[in-house]
């Protein structure tokens, strides 16, 4: 038994040892296998990626992970943190490199930074439209159907746009006297920050290297490319690889919408430079285009700018040079647009080349000192997605303290969509945010705009919004009312009086229809005819003290006669008013009378039946419209002012 014991024992005593000889193997084969394969790997390109939350495979010095709610990781910017943002709108992204990975947290998000040493991307070689010339393809069947679904996809000939270069020169449109300017050499640094939601990849990267290929180095300071939640595919892991070849740009990916307002705040918090530089997604820069607006920044921290915005067509990208002088304006629809002011060159040869101020600037190309774009409240957080927030901060800027320019020596050419591509989860996002406006800052003069925008009044009916934290800042800001904006600033603007029974839609008994001014004949006026009562707003009138009828949101073209025809003029600005535009209202049989001719208004729509002519003739009328006659009671003679509807409060 004893010596069947200390068999047990010895047999006990060899396997346990060949247990740890066959792990010693086991582990030595590990090792040398872990071995080789990092010394292939030093040979051979990154595989690719594996965990699918990762965008590429990326050198350590492609990425930084930021957490939003830390300030010291601020990359050493002097800016408070990202107030204004949800934690949750920032992207994480594990980095797959030999270093462990952060743990997950809310409130991170990737960005991209150039490396140290990149091959310098080779420029595309020049195809159609140089010095921005028209491309006009003539393609048929499958490529004719392909061009046509660019165009519905992208809002333009996204087929031509591919033709042409991504460093495709522009024609000088510059004044003679802008090109002898000489610009300080201490101007300030600028981050140029292009934020984008499934843009095409030729005119997002147009705008890039349009920017690296015009603006100097040494006041160049980084582009930064912010996606707005993109869904296009060529906008994942090919732009990152793109870019992390171009010399300074970064990538910054935002995992939330934000729409415009948001997504600019997020590149501003995370740029470097002092002066923020806006842009749109779809533009070409001028030569020269940037020292003019950072000298005019530096002059004054408080003054935002913008060049002058050239277009080019969706169509044929065909560039157009603006003519000077311009400037941007709205209307009571509070809609954005730029006005021409042609004789104030002839009046001034110097206002050439002279800055003017102007009493909106257009969100395509905005410039403002960075610390001033922080205190003045950066673009309001509860502004949805896109719509009107160059409005917004326009007044603002005015009302708390800034100024607004436009610089005529700087021109970026701007890409007009034919029609906006995106499709948002509100249809009313835009008159949602022109409420928030009209509440915030437009004081009592909130109801002119509420009697032009019915849908934003219904809205208002039923929604209040969220305005506190605004209306905080405005007080903590000492900002002005908009009694002074309207006074010091845009005095151009008519304010019209609305009188009760005088005022609104201009409903035809006859017709059933309402006095219309088609879309599309310009500021300048044209023709009037009948058209189905829109509801909207859009077709809003309103008889003055003077006897004007005055039209539209803007209320700057008056109702005029052109032989027997009714149109719309520009009213003039003096006073008192020529005979030729006044007009007088009969209540009791709703005749609108032309002073001057003491003939009647009458509606007539196209073929309709024989009309009496003022010399009492007879004759058929194949041209719908607004016409004076003789003065009878008939039905298309009976007008009515029909006020959709009646703000109630200041």
């Amino acid at each position: 038994m004893r010596l069947w014991g200390r068999a047990t024992a010895v047999r006990r005593r060899m396997l346990c040892l060949w247990l740890l000889l066959l792990g010693f193997a086991l582990v030595t084969l590990a090792l040398s296998d872990l071995l080789n394969r990092d010394r292939s790997h030093s040979h051979q390109n990154p595989g690719p990626p594996r965990r699918p939350l990762q965008r590429f495979p990326s050198p350590l010095d492609l990425e930084v992970i930021v957490d939003s709610r830390d300030p010291a990781l601020e990359l050493g910017i002097d800016l408070a943190p990202l107030k204004s943002l949800q934690e949750d709108q920032l992207l994480f992204v594990p980095s797959t490199q030999g270093t462990k990975s952060p743990t997950q947290k809310k409130g991170t998000y990737k960005v991209l930074l150039p490396g140290a040493s990149k091959d310098a991307t080779a420029p595309a070689p020049p195809t159609h439209g140089e010095m921005g010339k028209a491309v006009r393809l003539h393609l048929e069947g499958s490529e004719r159907e392909m061009e046509q679904a660019a165009v519905l996809k992208f809002g333009f000939n996204e087929v031509v746009s591919e033709r042409i270069s991504l460093h495709r020169r522009l024609p000088e449109a510059r004044h003679p006297g802008c090109l002898g300017e000489q610009y300080s050499e201490s101007l300030p640094s600028a981050s140029v920050v292009i934020c984008f939601h499934d843009e095409a990849w030729s005119t997002l990267l147009r705008t890039v290297h349009s920017v690296l290929d015009t603006a100097p180095k040494q006041y160049l300071q980084e582009v930064l490319l912010v996606d707005d939640l993109s869904q296009h595919g060529h906008l994942k892991t090919v732009l990152s690889e793109y870019v992390s070849h171009l010399d300074g740009v970064r990538l910054i990916r935002s995992t939330k919408r934000l729409g415009v307002g948001g997504c600019r705040t997020l590149g501003a918090a995370r740029a470097a430079g002092e002066v923020l530089v806006f842009m749109d997604s779809h533009c070409e820069c001028q030569k020269g285009w940037l020292e003019p607006l950072l000298e005019r920044v530096a002059q004054d921290r408080t003054r935002v700018v913008s060049p002058i915005i050239d277009v080019i067509d969706w169509q044929t990208f065909q560039y157009n040079a603006t003519q000077w002088p311009v400037r941007g304006v709205f209307d009571w629809r509070l809609d954005f647009h730029w006005e021409s002011n042609l004789t104030l060159q002839d009046k001034d040869p110097d206002s050439a080349v002279r800055p003017l101020r102007t009493p909106a600037l257009g969100g395509g190309v905005v410039v403002i000192d960075r610390h001033f774009f922080q205190s003045v409240g950066a673009y309001d957080p509860g502004m949805l997605l896109w719509g009107a927030e160059q409005i917004e901060l326009s007044i603002r800027v005015w009302s708390c303290g800034g100024s607004l320019e436009v610089v005529p020596c700087s021109r970026v050419a701007h890409l007009n969509h034919h029609h906006l591509p995106y499709r948002f989860p509100d249809q009313d996002l835009l008159q949602r945010n022109k409420i928030r406006i009209a509440d915030t800052w437009m004081d009592a003069y909130r109801k002119i705009f509420y009697r032009r925008d019915t849908l934003a009044h219904f809205i208002r009916q039923s929604e209040i919004p969220n305005i506190m934290e605004r209306l905080r800042l405005k007080r903590s800001l000492g900002c002005r009312n908009f009694h002074w904006y309207l006074t010091a600033v845009y005095p151009q603007l008519y304010i019209p009086q609305d009188r009760p029974a005088l005022s609104g839609e201009l409903y035809n008994v006859g017709t059933g229809s309402c006095a219309d001014y088609p879309r599309g004949q310009g500021p300048q006026g044209g023709p009037m005819n009948v058209a189905p009562c829109s509801g909207t707003g859009s077709q809003h009138c309103d008889l003055n003290f003077e006897g004007e009828v005055r039209w539209g949101p803007m209320g700057a073209l008056c109702l005029d006669i052109k032989g027997e025809r009714a149109v719309l003029s520009p009213c003039p600005a003096k006073r008192p008013t020529s005979s030729s535009l006044q007009w007088k209202f009969i209540k009791l049989s709703g005749q609108l009378v032309h002073q001057q001719s003491q003939l009647c208004l009458e509606a007539v729509k196209e073929g309709g039946p024989p009309q009496s002519s003022p010399r009492g003739v007879a004759t058929q009328t194949s041209t719908g419209g607004l016409y004076l006659r003789s003065c009878t009671h008939h039905p298309r003679q009976q007008w009515h002012f029909e006020q959709l509807v009646a703000p109630k409060g200041a």
